[in-house]
């Protein structure tokens, strides 16, 4: 009994975790959202990126709690999937927006952020009501409906970032390492930043047509009781 008292608790705390992880998810990506039709309605002196840069930086980054969580099975994420989904975003955040002026200034970061931002604020509102027991099922509906468009608005502006960094980081060596050295060892950002964009080619299709399966599965009528 005291190990089934010491189970219930541990669950009991990793739904309140998770409830208190997904809801704030919900409300900063909400908030970046606003921030984004918010520059775009009111055109401010300063540039996007520096209008969202702090949220985005801080909630993208967030995500990468969510490996952990599919590794530790405290959710039941495929571990493989869900790191190829965050690593994408965090290396367009970390590795290209924060490393390079040219993509922030290019068009992909307004397709990023609209295509990121509504995705996220859907499903991190659909698994925070689910964890409730409250998740309407319009909401479910748009959770494996939306990324149809949205997956591959996202992903062409992360290219487009990828690629205009690229070429800032080519033009200046930016980042690279090169001989001689005593390392003797070489290594080009801009050679790394075109491999990130070639990898694009094999697993957006994997991902995307992942994201079908689980449509079917999830929002697939019942069979009717003969």
């Amino acid at each position: 009994m005291v190990k089934n008292a010491e189970k219930n608790a541990s669950s009991k705390l990793s739904e309140i975790y998770l409830i208190a992880y997904n809801g704030i998810q919900s409300l900063g990506w909400t908030y970046l959202l606003y921030q984004v039709v918010t520059y775009y309605l009111t055109s401010p002196n300063k540039s996007l990126y520096e209008t969202i840069k702090c949220t985005v930086h801080i909630f993208q980054n967030a995500a990468v709690l969510e490996v952990i969580h599919a590794i530790t099975r405290l959710v039941r994420s495929d571990p493989i999937i869900t790191t190829f989904q965050v690593a994408s975003r965090v290396m367009v955040v970390c590795g290209v927006l924060m490393a390079t002026s040219a993509a922030r200034e290019s068009m992909g970061l307004g397709l990023c952020l609209l295509a990121w931002s509504v995705t996220e604020i859907i499903r991190y509102s659909t698994y925070t009501l689910t964890l409730v027991g409250a998740v309407p099922y319009f909401l479910k509906w748009l959770r494996y409906t939306t990324f149809i468009g949205l997956y591959p608005l996202g992903i062409t502006g992360e290219l487009l970032c990828l690629y205009a960094a690229q070429k800032e980081v080519g033009a200046g060596n930016l980042y690279s390492i090169l001989m001689p050295n005593k390392y003797n060892f070489i290594f080009n950002y801009q050679h790394f930043l075109v491999f990130i964009m070639l990898l694009y080619i094999p697993l957006f299709p994997k991902l995307y047509l992942h994201m079908f399966a689980q449509r079917k599965k999830v929002l697939a009528s019942p069979r009717k009781e003969k």
